[in-house]
């Protein structure tokens, strides 16, 4: 998020990355640019897919901030995606960053990603930085085990269901406090928390983007709170940058606020190894169930075979 495609080579494990160099989140991306500096391009691989073939949200998100990070010079302070449409795999979305307003510490922009004349999501971001002595963080850390404790959700090695591409081929889980998928069915998260270890190997040190990928979970959460084989569909993702620190694991603490109506609203907090809030992500979610999601991959494939 130069990732050209699924990733070749050995698997890498806990630790380490065999096959591939760590590289930083432009290159886990694919993201390049153009002779205009104004405007970038992401082919929508494999490696930046769901299992439903369509470009993974967080990446959408993480593609348009790095975009208006390196066409701005500054750091983001926070960015919000709507989703408008699908891009599929294959496909190649264009992003095009308008700098709205840029002042003395904090540039205002946008950045629309589209595939030819259809418009895929739309992020608006703040960006810059300040130095100011006043700090403090009041959010409270959740008390878990640390990753070598807790047991594996869909690692970078193959999983119970095969999982060996993708993207959630390029991502390690450890659940904190969370069902497993054996145990899930019927037996709900009491308050509707719950929060898993995360770690991607080939990204070299944390950014905003490659946060803006493991903010993209309130859609597990909700099944975690129904007690249900669900997920969702993001409509928008905002993500709020605290403070970034070096750490491998990310712990996830998803909070599900309420499901009604066919949409469920949550926030993750996302926090490095020994406490520090890196960042924080809100979304809501259009839900849906593991048989509308079988459904509807089955449906977009039938449309690339058209």
């Amino acid at each position: 998020m130069a990732v050209a495609g699924p990733r070749t080579g050995s698997l890498p494990v806990r630790g380490r990355c065999l096959g591939s160099r760590p590289v930083d989140a432009m290159t886990f991306l694919g993201l390049q640019p153009t002779h205009n500096p104004n405007r970038w391009f992401i082919p929508v691989t494999p490696g930046v897919s769901t299992r439903g073939n369509f470009l993974w949200g967080g990446c959408g998100l993480g593609a348009g901030i790095e975009a208006m990070e390196r066409t701005t010079g500054r750091p983001v302070i926070w960015a919000t995606a709507q989703y408008l449409s699908y891009a599929q795999t294959g496909s190649i979305m264009d992003i095009d960053v308008v700098v709205a307003n840029e002042g003395r510490s904090v540039t205002q922009a946008r950045a629309v990603g589209h595939v030819g004349d259809r418009e895929i999501l739309t992020v608006n971001a703040a960006l810059g930085h300040r130095d100011k002595p006043a700090s403090g963080m009041w959010e409270q850390m959740p008390d878990v085990p640390p990753p070598d404790e807790c047991p594996i959700r869909f690692g970078v090695t193959p999983d119970e269901e095969g999982i060996t591409d993708g993207m959630m081929a390029r991502l390690d889980f450890r659940l904190a406090s969370a069902r497993t998928f054996d145990d899930l069915e019927g037996n709900p998260m009491p308050d509707g928390n719950c929060s898993m270890w995360a770690r991607m190997p080939d990204i070299l040190e944390m950014s905003g983007a490659a946060l803006a990928i493991l903010g993209d979970y309130v859609p597990m959460g909700l099944g975690q709170a129904l007690g249900r084989h669900a997920g969702g569909n993001s409509l928008d993702n905002t993500l709020r940058m605290v403070d970034i620190v070096e750490t491998d694991w990310v712990l996830l603490d998803i909070r599900v606020h309420a499901i009604a109506n066919g949409f469920g609203h949550g926030l993750v907090h996302l926090w490095a190894e020994h406490g520090t809030l890196l960042a924080t992500a809100s979304q809501s979610t259009i839900l849906r169930f593991h048989e509308e999601f079988e459904a509807r991959r089955k449906h977009l494939e039938q449309q690339q075979r058209s």
